[in-house]
């Protein structure tokens, strides 16, 4: 475990970035967000880091009370790592990382590692905007599936894969759109007005979308 560095500023953002400022760190909270994650399912979303760094880094997140290890039952007998309520707390604060960043994000580079999952924080805030209070949406991508918990106070914002139910709407778009509603440069409800959103599904989400649009 690595000694805690401090700016040693009496400011909350200062104390604030005493914890998450590290490289990383924040990117792991987006992982985790997802629910437990295993550490080789980490370490193979987040392309670029090293073994050390990431063990270092979640070593530092169990010792800051932003995430715990738990062993699975069996058969699974796996550890994981998951998010603790104040490492939850972290969800406005990437969503507005976002936000801010979407005129940094640009055109995708060919050096550009891409997982479908990471457009989900876009997306959910992009369905918030629409005026979806809750539900669980299956978004559906060349790159992979993932879903949406929209509204949820606590667990998992977001899964891999198809939603384990019957989602409340279904969302069927190619990653050339994500991109850009994830840039901010086009609108969820301009996407299903074009036609570049299929959106199925008979639940409050898939109606709340359909009735912006």
């Amino acid at each position: 475990m690595s000694p805690r560095r401090s700016y040693d500023q009496y400011c909350s953002a200062a104390r604030a970035l005493d914890t998450v400022g590290d490289r990383w760190t924040l990117l792991i909270v987006r992982e985790l967000l997802a629910g437990p994650r295993r550490y080789s399912d980490l370490h193979a979303d987040l392309p670029g880091v090293s073994t050390d760094v990431l063990a270092s880094r979640l070593k530092d997140m169990e010792r800051d009370g932003l995430a715990t290890r738990r062993r699975l039952p069996p058969p699974g007998a796996a550890y994981v790592y998951e998010l603790t309520g104040r490492g939850r707390e972290l969800l406005p604060v990437l969503q507005a990382l976002g936000a801010w960043g979407e005129a940094e994000l640009g055109e995708l580079r060919p050096t550009d590692a891409v997982r479908a999952h990471w457009f989900a924080l876009p997306l959910l805030r992009a369905l918030r905007g629409m005026g979806v209070g809750e539900g669980l949406v299956e978004v559906r991508l060349e790159e992979g599936d993932f879903h949406l918990y929209v509204g949820v106070e606590d667990g998992p914002v977001y899964g891999d894969g198809p939603a384990s139910g019957e989602p409340d709407a279904r969302l069927v778009l190619d990653t050339v759109t994500c991109a850009a509603i994830s840039r901010g440069e086009l609108s969820l409800e301009d996407a299903v007005r074009d036609g570049r959103i299929e959106v199925g599904g008979d639940g409050t989400a898939a109606k709340a979308v359909k009735a912006r649009c």
